[in-house]
């Protein structure tokens, strides 16, 4: 049975649905756990328009206490977490948000490049319009590496983001992934395998095979996870993504409870 890790709350102002309805999902999915793990607020607020806010958190813990009532006649394990962004010098902010609750882990994302550019916005596309693709693929995995070797999150969140709506360097993407996952398998931090990406303009689950691959050979643990912004979506093709991750030589999936990994065969 799957684990969906990668999910979130009408709190970040663009996704829908109740505890309930979440929890329904999640059992006709056959899930084992599902964790909520919205976006995370970030200081200077207004910080942007995703996100929740500082004051949203205690609503956030009381959807997951509602979700965690609901779900126990099931069976289904409810897990805490947030999705946080990195950013260069976020790291206090990341401790602080640790100690607000007990969270059973943490994802670490990349959104942002420069001082705040959205690179993965529909709704500012302007940005590649003015960007050397190459420039931005090496701040991004810089900033991504630097997140891995942090040691504040347990999973990486949708390693290869950078390439959503389609925009890659020509040639061996290799020299910017290798760093990445050096800096994972030193820290020990789990890989997503995100199946979202099937559903955007990328067409392609984040990470691409050839990460997928070099993760494996390296040892690196892996999630599956659907980064759900609706019940919908809950554990949408996770049989296609667990088929992927054995063809890219992983036989095992990582669950998380109080910030400590358990492995378990792939289903």
């Amino acid at each position: 049975m799957y684990c969906d890790y990668h999910t979130h709350t009408p709190l970040c102002l663009h996704a829908s649905g109740t505890p309930q309805e979440y929890v329904q999902s999640a059992v006709r999915a056959g899930l084992r756990e599902y964790g909520v793990s919205d976006h995370a607020p970030m200081p200077g607020e207004p910080f942007d328009d995703w996100r929740m806010k500082q004051a949203d958190m205690p609503a956030y813990l009381d959807w997951i206490a509602e979700a965690r009532e609901l779900a126990a006649p099931h069976g289904l394990t409810i897990r805490a977490a947030l999705e946080c962004d990195w950013f260069p010098g976020i790291e206090p902010w990341i401790e602080h948000l640790q100690r607000l609750y007990e969270w059973d882990y943490l994802i670490g994302s990349v959104h942002y490049l420069g001082e705040k550019e959205e690179f993965d916005n529909p709704y500012k596309m302007d940005f590649w319009n003015r960007t050397d693709v190459e420039d931005a693929w090496t701040q991004y995995w810089e900033r991504f590496r630097d997140m891995a070797a942090s040691g504040l999150f347990q999973i990486m969140g949708h390693a290869d983001l950078i390439k959503k709506f389609g925009f890659r360097p020509s040639g061996d993407l290799r020299h910017y992934y290798e760093p990445a996952l050096e800096a994972m398998r030193k820290s020990g931090a789990c890989l997503e395998l995100n199946t979202a990406g099937w559903h955007n303009k990328c067409a392609e689950q984040y990470p691409d095979a050839q990460l997928l691959k070099m993760a494996a050979d390296m040892g690196i643990p892996l999630t599956i996870s659907s980064d759900a912004h609706s019940p919908e979506n809950i554990g949408r093709d996770f049989d296609r993504a667990a088929d992927l991750a054995r063809r890219s030589g992983f036989k095992q999936t990582a669950s998380f409870h109080a910030g400590l990994m358990e492995l378990s065969p792939l289903p």
